[in-house]
């Protein structure tokens, strides 16, 4: 699942902080423990000095410190004393404490030295030192405060100065969602002090400005080719019922005169829709006035009424509503609810209905059919026709489209339920 670039990043940098800490905290760990038991040896060295200096003014020392005592020290004789009597050997050990009734930590030195009559003996000196497992739980308390501490600095800096940072990247993002082809007042770019971001606005632009360039392009050379279509369809059609009549014609070659007409029919039908559509994209419909949808609504459906009874679809209008006005154009109204109620007889099924519902802020026009449910991402498209028609040019929702991208005063609604197909003008 995506995740936005502060969160994405945030996970990274808790997982990241919380491996460095840890890989630093055995280090600093290591290292403090073997500073601290540098420490507490060079104590017992000096304290070795010490004992030694203090036997040879005092020589009842030797004979008085066989065990343990006060001073944490012990001094025996030693047979057969050989070269390393002296050399310092350091462990680390366990010894029963009566006062915890448990087993501490103590360093122990174990050394030697020879009196000042030359007898050779060996010294015993321990000293309690830390203990390392208090020490390390002590420490990873201190560690874990620190961390958490640091990650929710962390997290606090990144949603109040990342988010403020990236807060013109969002407003891009907005008026991208926004921009339409043919509406370059749709997009506005955000000042930004953000050099990367300075830069994604000037390549945003400059590409809004090339698609713009190329969609007039064709926009144009679609109104002039379906400008130049008209005549030599009218032409065509002509000749063609001029030809029909001719009595000396058999019926093979009428019927195949009949389906040219009627593909020119239907080019003829393809090429008003794109002379719809072009006038649209051109904002050629830009007068508008209050516009009350329920006189046009009715006299719609008066005009269909033929077509409807020749379909077999009864045409039912639910509401008593007087009124329903937007600020619109009222030709692109009378195209829009007239592409809608055409849709919805002709692709209803035998015996079905159309019901249009007008309420205080809707209408709602359903139709019956037994094809399920369209696909709400395609049937706005150009050319889409679904399976429905293969005699359909595919415009006519997309002219429902087009007209409420530049009429913005209604929303339209698709959805489908107990086998009728809802089409909802909603006010916004």
């Amino acid at each position: 699942m995506a995740v936005s670039v502060k969160y994405y990043t945030n996970r990274f940098i808790v997982i990241t902080i919380l491996i460095v800490m840890a890989v630093w905290a055995l280090l600093f760990y290591a290292i403090l423990m073997d500073e601290v038991y540098d420490n507490i040896d060079d104590g017992l060295k000096n304290q070795k000095i010490e004992i030694i200096r203090e036997a040879y003014k005092n020589p009842e020392i030797l004979e008085n410190t066989k065990e343990f005592g006060v001073n944490q020290f012990k001094i025996l004789p030693v047979e057969g004393a050989d070269d390393e009597l002296d050399k310092n050997r350091f462990s680390k050990e366990f010894i029963y404490m009566p006062y915890d009734e448990e087993d501490e930590p103590y360093r122990v030195l174990r050394t030697g030295f020879y009196s000042k009559e030359g007898k050779a003996y060996s010294l015993e000196i321990r000293t309690s030192t830390v203990e390392e497992d208090d020490y390390l739980i002590n420490l990873a308390i201190s560690l874990g405060v620190l961390y958490v501490v640091i990650i929710l600095s962390i997290l606090l800096i990144n949603h109040f100065v990342l988010g403020q940072a990236w807060k013109p990247f969002q407003l891009t993002l907005d008026n991208l969602s926004r921009y339409r082809f043919g509406d370059t007042a749709s997009f506005k770019v955000v000042p930004t002090k953000v050099k990367e971001f300075e830069e994604l606005n000037q390549q945003v632009k400059h590409m809004i400005d090339r698609n713009e360039e190329v969609f007039e392009s064709q926009k144009r050379f679609l109104e002039n080719a379906s400008h130049e279509l008209q005549t030599p369809l009218a032409i065509t059609i002509n000749k063609l019922e001029l030809l029909m009549n001719d009595t000396t014609l058999n019926e093979d070659q009428l019927v195949k005169l009949s389906g040219a007409k009627a593909a020119l029919h239907r080019m003829v039908s393809l090429n008003r829709s794109l002379l719809m559509l072009s006038r649209i994209d051109n904002n050629q419909y830009v007068v508008n006035d209050l516009v009350n949808f329920i006189p046009i609504v009715r006299s719609l459906l008066d005009d269909l009424e033929d077509i409807a009874v020749f379909k077999g679809v009864e045409l039912v209008l639910e509401g008593d509503i007087k009124e329903f006005n937007v600020n619109f154009n009222r030709d692109l109204a009378q195209i829009l609810l007239s592409n809608l109620l055409r849709n919805a007889i002709k692709y209803n099924i035998p015996n079905g209905k159309v019901v249009v519902a007008i309420g205080v802020d809707k209408i709602e026009i359903s139709n019956d059919t037994n094809s399920g449910a369209l696909n709400p991402d395609y049937i706005f498209e150009r050319f889409y026709k679904g399976s429905q028609d293969n005699y359909s040019n595919g415009l006519g929702l997309s002219i429902v489209r087009s007209i409420l991208e530049r009429q913005h005063e209604i929303e339209l609604f698709y959805k489908y339920e107990s086998g009728k197909h809802f089409f909802v003008l909603q006010k916004k």
